[in-house]
């Protein structure tokens, strides 16, 4: 699933091609809003919430979309070759001009009231990249569950918006805490920096083509993707594991020497290991 700068990164590029334009081509190719038409209506803005997307037209519509793990959307120039993937992976054309969206395998989208958006988004926590932005809101929501584990709560878009698997372990990292370790457990004073930290990271990536934890040239994240290879810091080999709540498991990178904190077993990450290399 993309992290929230990359999502934010997408809406800037289809609000750059489409805001202020009016549609001249429109197809939303699932069933439930297949006969809809916003052809002739203006797009206004094209604005990221977390994960999501919300792409408003006049007249008061939205048109909402998530990403999840494969999906994608493409702006193409005017009589531009659409290579996003087979046809039959569409979900979206929103065409203007000169310039056509597509979107492909998209699993979420939704025409909706722009009135009614909070029936999307109003779960969300405080969006990392958004205007509502909240750290102290933020991490009341992480520490709500004390018991839980820190890698599924920064995961959990209701405690904060923006984070994906790469982030959570790259922040797991710079606090020097394994993701197992529960959230209440975490020290006072790396709690109270987690969302500053979070934020910085997201802020400092959302501009960049390829995303950055280190400062490092040619080594761009400190754990995520890196196992067995040695910690850029102690050169301690990276382990990796899944983690998740037995119906979603992610693949979850940390350092043994630099990471304090509860861990899976080592014939859990072994097998892991194994599975990936595969």
């Amino acid at each position: 699933m993309p992290e929230g700068d990359t999502v934010w990164q997408t809406a800037k590029r289809l609000h750059t091609a489409l805001a202020g334009e009016v549609l001249t081509r429109s197809d939303l190719r699932v069933p439930r809003f297949a006969t809809a038409d916003l052809t002739g209506r203006t797009v206004l803005d094209v604005t990221a919430r977390g994960k999501h997307l919300l792409t408003r037209v006049e007249g008061g519509l939205t048109l909402h979309s998530h990403l999840r793990m494969d999906g994608a959307w493409k702006v193409f120039a005017e009589g531009q070759r659409w290579v996003g993937g087979p046809s039959h992976q569409i979900r979206a054309i929103l065409g203007t001009a000169d310039r056509t969206a597509v979107g492909y395998r998209l699993p979420v989208l939704e025409l909706l009231r722009t009135a009614d958006e909070q029936r999307a988004v109003g779960h969300l926590g405080p969006d990392l990249l958004g205007p509502d932005w909240d750290p102290d809101l933020a991490l009341h929501n992480l520490l709500a569950d004390p018991a839980r584990s820190l890698g599924e709560a920064l995961l959990d878009q209701r405690n904060l918006a923006g984070i994906g698997n790469v982030y959570k372990s790259e922040l797991c990292f710079l606090l020097g805490v394994t993701p197992w370790l529960p959230v209440g457990a975490l020290p006072v004073e790396r709690a109270a920096k987690l969302p500053a930290l979070a934020k910085k990271l997201l802020d400092a990536n959302r501009e960049r083509p390829v995303r950055s934890t280190t400062g490092l040239r040619g080594q761009d994240l400190f754990v995520y993707g890196r196992a067995p290879r040695p910690c850029l810091r102690c050169r301690t080999s990276v382990r990796m594991a899944d983690q998740g709540d037995g119906s979603r498991e992610r693949p979850t990178y940390w350092c043994p020497g630099c990471q304090s904190g509860p861990v899976p077993s080592a014939s859990a990450s072994r097998r892991m290991s194994r599975r990936t290399a595969n």
